[in-house]
């Protein structure tokens, strides 16, 4: 397995204990072992004569080691007879060039049924069949609407992009989705939300997610040159649906991101964590998290809530839904159009008829 190399550590993939682990490491030095024991509770392995950490999400995240789509588990426990069919479905999805995230989603769901299946082939599977899967996930699961339609896309990309059967899903109803309007907060909670963050990094990392617009997963994508203070743009690669597009830098911001810059001084990303890699979104969210609490703001809502601010405090101030729909990258409008529900641009002037009533 190849290490992978920051700074003065590099890592590799292994086994301790029939467990999965990364081995980290480096020349025997005291400042090496105490920076390591003060970042991450890494272990030593007496018989390996080397510290490890668990193989998991988070540590990959921090090392800089392409995730795992799907794990050892999930393989053990789908029948030898379908194997071969899930490993078809899973080089389709990597050939149409999904994401990892829908990799991994698709992957999780289509197994459910391989699972429920065991010794029966499931390229066998009638319409009709399918068709009472999605019933016992409807009766007896209890799944959530959003929850069966991942599940029936997961299925339908099997039969209809692998075994080419797209007639397969035509008498197959769908449940109606809920539809949830975006939670946002107001202007003064977001202000609070800055002001009680004290440590610069995490500040602009905020601010930058409120002020442009951002899912998590753009903020931690920016690299130092995509960002034009020129022309006050930030060039966003590879956002959902793979799409780059360009945000405006807020004026306001300038001045802190570039004493954040001088400060920081991050190499490639411009948000990097503990080993020189790209910061990661469970972090952000833990900054989000952490503000909230410290801003005393009890609202349901994660930091994906800042995006919907961003939009729903643009409508208020006037702007055209068109152009907010291309500065958040949307496809549709009809997306962009769920701000028109939560926007107080007209509905605070109508008054209830019993005001009316002496």
């Amino acid at each position: 397995m190849n290490a992978f190399k920051v700074h003065n550590y590099s890592y590799s993939l292994g086994k301790h204990n029939d467990k999965n682990v990364i081995w980290i490491h480096f020349v025997k030095d005291t400042q090496l072992i105490n920076h390591l024991k003060e970042h991450i509770p890494a272990k030593w392995s007496q018989s390996q004569k080397c510290w490890y950490v668990s193989d998991n999400y988070t540590y990959r995240n921090w090392f800089g080691i392409e995730q795992k789509v799907v794990s050892h588990e999930v393989f053990k426990r789908i029948n030898p007879i379908n194997l071969t069919e899930f490993n078809k479905f899973i080089n389709a999805l990597t050939l149409k060039g999904y994401s990892k995230n829908t990799l991994r989603t698709y992957t999780i769901e289509f197994a459910q049924l391989l699972y429920l299946l065991k010794d029966k082939p499931v390229d066998k599977l009638t319409s009709e069949k399918l068709q009472s899967y999605f019933l016992y996930c409807h009766k007896e699961l209890k799944l959530s609407e959003n929850q069966i339609h991942s599940r029936i896309n997961a299925i339908k990309f099997y039969f209809e992009q692998v075994l080419r059967q797209p007639k397969m899903f035509i008498d197959i109803p769908r449940p109606k989705k809920v539809m949830h309007l975006p939670r946002f907060l107001n202007m003064k909670q977001v202000s609070k939300l800055f002001e009680v963050t004290e440590n610069i990094k995490h500040r602009v990392m905020l601010k930058l997610c409120y002020g442009m617009g951002l899912r998590v997963g753009e903020i931690v994508n920016i690299k130092i040159s995509d960002i034009d203070s020129k022309a006050m743009k930030v060039l966003i690669r590879r956002g959902k649906g793979k799409k780059d597009r360009y945000v405006n830098l807020p004026e306001s911001l300038l001045p802190e991101l570039r004493e954040y810059y001088r400060i920081d001084n991050p190499k490639e990303y411009l948000f990097e964590g503990q080993f020189g890699k790209q910061y990661s979104i469970r972090s952000v969210q833990a900054v989000f998290k952490n503000a909230m609490k410290k801003a005393k703001i009890r609202k349901a809502i994660g930091i994906h809530g800042l995006r919907h601010s961003y939009a729903t405090h643009l409508l208020e101030l006037g702007t055209d839904i068109t152009l907010i729909q291309k500065l958040l990258g949307h496809n549709n409008i009809k997306t962009t159009m769920l701000y028109a529900h939560v926007a107080d641009t007209s509905l605070d002037a109508v008054k209830s008829p019993l005001d009316k009533l002496s």
